[in-house]
């Protein structure tokens, strides 16, 4: 009889672009102001990739080399990997194939993740169960959106809100008491009608009418994703803490996508937990989509010890929503 292995987070990477638009510089793209920015979002800058000549798949290559760089794991290891991300380089070559090339993961096979902001976690229950079942040892979950692609900078709704960025972990078989321990995810799509890019899929291809309607960048209703962003991922979060007998003081940190910063400061209150426990980067990235919770996760790697308890929560587009809920391990070190 097989018995269950938990999957550990064993090494970390992240890449960011250079380029860095602010919100001066977005004062004079668009009718808005960094007051009005910070206060409604948090949101002080955001990485863009402004070489043409590099996409998405690009990006997570980056972050998996910064991962490999820092743990001394050769690319040959890596058995899988799975790429969560809404902005994919083609349309119908999954980008996971040419992040494998790019990264050099030759023994590796691969494949694309689609739950917009939620990717990450939804692509990490994913890995976390070719571990569990022990197909794999090494699993690669990338989280990487180039959302200034998909970005109309004459919407001052929605430009002032995304980044560009990647974000990578390697999942391994745990220790006793360490790892991934717990997930609930949700989808509502009646939530679609919300937030998305109405064209450029199978049932609105790209026409002169799409073009010119702007129907290929992102489109969001900002109040309805607000309300529903809250109530989703307090709801998860609130219920994995429960089912894990987990109350506020027995958690050390929560991981929130990194959105809006009234949102994360919403769910916060809702739980009661202090927001001093709560990590939060979204003032130098803005919403990296899928990107957002690997780079929390890359940017703060020295607060965390092992064992300590955190919960991760996502909500995005679809809707799609949940927690996971992780002990904490020994990040590997390069010799």
């Amino acid at each position: 009889m097989i018995t269950k292995q938990n999957a550990v987070i064993s090494a970390l990477g992240g890449y960011t672009p250079d380029t860095i638009l602010d919100n001066k510089m977005l004062e004079k793209m668009v009718d808005t102001s960094d007051e009005w920015i910070t206060s409604r979002t948090g949101i002080k800058e955001r990485r863009i990739l402004s070489d043409s000549t590099l996409a998405t798949s690009d990006m997570a290559a980056f972050a998996i080399k910064n991962l490999l760089d820092n743990s001394g794991v050769a690319p040959e290891e890596i058995e899988c990997l799975i790429l969560a991300t809404s902005t994919p380089d083609h349309i119908l070559t999954p980008t996971a194939s040419l992040v494998c090339e790019k990264a050099g993961l030759k023994n590796a096979w691969g494949f694309d993740f689609n739950a917009a902001c939620s990717g990450f976690l939804f692509a990490l229950s994913t890995g976390a169960a070719f571990i569990e079942s022990r197909r794999h040892k090494k699993v690669l979950v990338v989280g990487a959106d180039q959302m200034s692609a998909i970005v109309n900078y004459e919407d001052r709704n929605t430009c002032v809100l995304f980044g560009d960025g990647a974000g990578a972990v390697l999942l391994e078989p745990a220790n006793e008491g360490e790892g991934v321990i717990d997930s609930i995810f949700k989808t509502d799509g009646s939530g679609t009608q919300f937030l998305s890019v109405p064209a450029g899929g199978s049932l609105y291809p790209a026409s002169e009418e799409t073009i010119a309607g702007k129907k290929h960048f992102v489109h969001q209703d900002g109040k309805t994703v607000f309300k529903n962003a809250i109530n989703g991922m307090s709801s998860t979060s609130s219920a994995i803490m429960e089912r894990n007998n987990l109350d506020a003081d027995a958690v050390d940190w929560i991981i929130p996508h990194q959105a809006n910063l009234r949102i994360i400061q919403a769910v916060s209150d809702r739980l009661k937990f202090p927001i001093e426990k709560v990590k939060i980067n979204i003032q130098k990235y803005g919403n990296t989509t899928a990107a957002t919770i690997p780079l929390c996760l890359w940017d703060f790697k020295d607060d965390f010890k092992p064992g300590e308890n955190i919960v991760l929560t996502a909500f995005g587009a679809g809707f799609t929503w949940g927690s996971t809920y992780l002990k904490w391990g020994t990040l590997r070190k390069a010799n």
